[in-house]
């Protein structure tokens, strides 16, 4: 099975923005024996501001450009270390791709970089890719990794993208302020019931939110492939998605939605 796997920022960072190591090395280890099992995995990865937030010492995510991309810079490379050296533990060898939205616009870049996708996994690697925010403007943007997920999945033609998140799905009403709220455990069509469920973004150092996981679900519908949000606090959650076990919020929206 070919697999993307988006890690969200409130996932990898403590509210601090400083890197969960304990958290974060657990997921790793599942990932790593998920491509032990023979399954193909892409690695989308958030995090990269939020932690170069964290190193800098910052107490919160920067406002304007500059800054933002600064801090771009130094955590996309705390970020890269620290994959690097938890999957070398596990013997398996990682790569970084930095993206803009001209890489996806433009069909000849577009090509390219699926071309270069097909062969790291051919060779074994788990390809890990984050928008490319030291460089990325308002032109070029591509805006979340949940949207970025899907667009990964595509280009692949992925069977599965999962979604960890720091909530187990999608609930009836927002599990944070409603504690009466039920998970649902199956979406079959994104219809405007559905949409009204969606928030914005869920933490300060995040980007993403309901509604960006809802317009992944239906980039993932158009070419037939199944999105699952599941809480990465437990990374066994990974193993029971990709096994088709009732775990978090599966969407399975069909092409014409």
């Amino acid at each position: 099975m070919k697999v993307v796997i988006k890690i969200g920022t409130s996932t990898l960072t403590h509210p601090t923005g400083l890197l969960n190591v304990r958290l974060v090395e657990k997921i790793c280890k599942t990932i790593s024996d998920v491509k032990n099992a023979g399954h193909e995995i892409i690695l989308v990865s958030s995090g990269a501001i939020g932690m170069g937030v964290g190193k800098l010492g910052l107490s919160e995510k920067p406002s304007d450009v500059a800054s933002k991309q600064a801090a771009a810079a130094v955590g996309q490379c705390e970020l890269m270390y620290i994959y690097d050296k938890l999957f070398g533990e596990y013997n398996h060898i990682v790569a970084q791709l930095l993206i803009t939205g001209d890489d996806i616009e433009n069909p000849v870049r577009h090509e390219k970089f699926s071309n270069t996708l097909s062969k790291l996994l051919e060779l074994k690697a788990i390809p890990i890719i984050n928008e490319n925010d030291t460089v990325s403007t308002e032109e070029i943007v591509i805006g979340d990794n949940d949207t970025l997920g899907a667009i990964v999945a595509k280009s692949v033609d992925a069977d599965l993208l999962i979604v960890i998140s720091d909530i187990d799905g999608l609930y009836t009403s927002d599990p944070r302020n409603d504690p009466d709220a039920k998970l649902i455990r199956e979406v079959d069509s994104l219809d405007s019931n559905k949409y009204a469920l969606a928030g914005g973004s869920g933490t300060k150092f995040g980007t993403g939110g309901m509604l960006t996981k809802f317009e992944a679900a239906k980039i993932c519908a158009g070419f037939g492939c199944e999105m699952i949000i599941v809480n990465g606090k437990n990374p066994n959650n990974i193993y029971d998605a990709i096994e088709g076990k009732p775990v978090g919020t599966r969407f399975k929206v069909n092409k014409n939605v």
